[in-house]
């Protein structure tokens, strides 16, 4: 056998986002303040996936403003509608969601007040980047004017949203149901290399595709991607979290391997869009979807490498050798080394 051996893996997945076998639901408020701005108050919580970022553009697209002119609220539940927690990759597609159904419900407070104000239908109204204008007329002013306008008619243009996601209960029988309204599928290519000498497995590349439904922020989406690979490879190939009768015995993390970025391979990201129909903004999420097929894709690869299916996690050094000497032991009639 050659010492340097290459193979190739793939993996498919899907993953149900939101709450699991149960509704789910989150509300927003929005309004269109002074000078043309708005706020947007939510409990969500920015736990670094860039979600804050996210409803700014969400806000601004639906408003007709730009995102540097939003303010996201604090998320004091004290003081905001409910978001719940983040996870189960839910924020985009209920934050985001909500947020989306309440700039709409402020923008038709306002849009009501200058279509009666310029005597023009209520659909002939368009708002983008600060402005607003009426199709097929003359008029156009600034957001920061029709806010004025409305505001002196004695309306203040704030909205409420509410989404909601439906699941319901499993059978504990035969276990049908319908534990999730959305599913966002992947599928992922890994390549390795397997040195048979030292054990030691090498990815070389990965290449990712990915149904978000629709990408809000392309570049934020392929993050989270490149985010779950490297998650995904540090599982597959080097963190080995050790329990004994329900106690963890790994010492610490000197003994606990985790990826660094010498580790990490190209990552080639492939955005699928298939909208969700039940969703306002066709979104729907990429946050744990994109760690689930890495690992099969890898452990895939390693048995296409050296044609021997490594069946528990992590794919080791010592695994990969142990491996080797049992199938050469059974290849020669000898008992393999213990």
């Amino acid at each position: 056998m050659k010492r340097m051996m290459r193979g190739r893996g793939m993996a498919a997945s899907w993953y149900g986002i939101a709450r699991t076998a149960t509704i789910d639901r989150a509300g927003a408020w929005a309004e269109l303040d002074d000078g043309g701005t708005a706020k947007v108050v939510t409990g969500v919580t920015e736990i670094g996936e860039g979600i804050l970022t996210l409803l700014s553009q969400v806000a601004a697209e639906e408003l007709g403003i730009k995102p540097e002119q939003v303010t996201i609220g604090d998320n004091d539940t004290a003081r905001s509608p409910e978001a719940a927690h983040a996870g189960a990759t839910r924020q985009t597609y209920m934050i985001g969601n909500s947020v989306a159904l309440a700039c709409r419900d402020a923008k038709a407070r306002l849009f009501e007040q200058i279509a009666e104000l310029w005597e023009v239908p209520i659909e002939n109204l368009r708002s983008f980047d600060g402005v607003l204008w009426a199709e097929h007329t003359n008029k156009r002013i600034s957001m920061e004017e029709a806010v004025a306008l409305c505001k002196a008619r004695g309306v203040v243009p704030v909205g409420s949203g509410s989404f909601t996601a439906h699941g319901t209960g499993l059978d504990p029988v035969d276990g049908s149901g319908s534990p999730w309204q959305a599913y966002v599928f992947g599928t992922q290519v890994a390549e390795v290399e397997v040195d048979t000498l030292t054990g030691e497995v090498q990815v070389l590349g990965i290449w990712a595709a990915h149904d978000v439904g629709r990408a809000i922020n392309p570049r934020g989406v392929e993050g989270q991607i490149e985010g779950g690979v490297v998650q995904g490879l540090g599982q597959a190939l080097m963190e080995d979290y050790q329990t004994h009768e329900g106690h963890p015995v790994t010492h610490g993390f000197a003994k606990y391997i985790l990826p660094t970025s010498l580790d990490v391979p190209q990552i080639n990201c492939s955005i699928v869009e298939d909208p969700d129909p039940l969703s306002p903004l066709g979104a729907k999420g990429i946050g744990e979807p994109a760690l689930v097929p890495t690992a099969p894709a890898v452990m895939n690869a390693i048995y296409d490498a050296i044609g021997i299916r490594i069946t528990s996690l992590p794919a080791t050094p010592e695994k990969i050798l142990a491996a080797l000497a049992d199938r050469r032991a059974a290849q020669e009639g000898e008992p393999a080394p213990a």
